[in-house]
């Protein structure tokens, strides 16, 4: 979900690409995805018809009430036994940033060049500036906000860890089965 174009990025190991399918989803028509729709409406595919849903630095785009609605379409077309794996940007690792009075210094050095704790917060500037403005961040996350959200959602086995090299986080939780 959110899959940005092609060259984004490469899946990470646990989708075999032998035992998996990609269907790749975005809102951008330009990431040429195979279906063209937005994380909150994904009328294209049927109830409980996806083994899992994999998203990457997406749900920090949309709005805080969108949340919910992403959450509740991802639970919803995952099958029973599924799960959702969720990447995105750790608000806690960017505050500790930013109260330390590194806003603007160098974060990580990413492939399409260096990021700040400000563009972890607001969204790479280096896309927004050029006139991407999908690349807007909007909302935020720590692990226990992340938990709670995916909770609220239906899922159950919930887990969301901190990875404070990658200033992220990872979480992955399941349709009840």
């Amino acid at each position: 979900m959110g899959c940005g174009p092609v060259t984004a990025g490469i899946l990470p190991d646990i989708f075999d690409a032998e035992e998996w399918k990609e269907i790749r989803v975005d809102l951008d028509a330009n990431a040429k995805p195979d279906v063209v729709a937005s994380i909150t409406d994904l009328r294209a595919f049927a109830d409980k018809s996806a083994d899992c849903v994999y998203s990457s630095h997406t749900i920090e785009h949309l709005s805080a009430h969108e949340v919910p609605v992403a959450f509740a379409e991802f639970f919803r077309v995952l099958k029973p036994g599924g799960f959702v794996l969720l990447l995105c940007p750790d608000m806690e690792t960017v505050a500790d940033a930013i109260l330390a009075g590194k806003i603007d210094e160098l974060a990580y050095q990413s492939p399409a060049g260096p990021v700040t704790p400000l563009d972890i917060l607001y969204g790479y500037s280096e896309f927004i500036r050029h006139g991407n403005s999908f690349q807007q961040h909007k909302t935020g996350f720590t692990a226990e906000s992340l938990q709670t959200k995916l909770s609220a959602a239906g899922f159950v086995r919930v887990g969301a860890i901190r990875d404070e090299a990658a200033w992220g986080l990872c979480a992955k939780a399941f349709v009840p089965a």
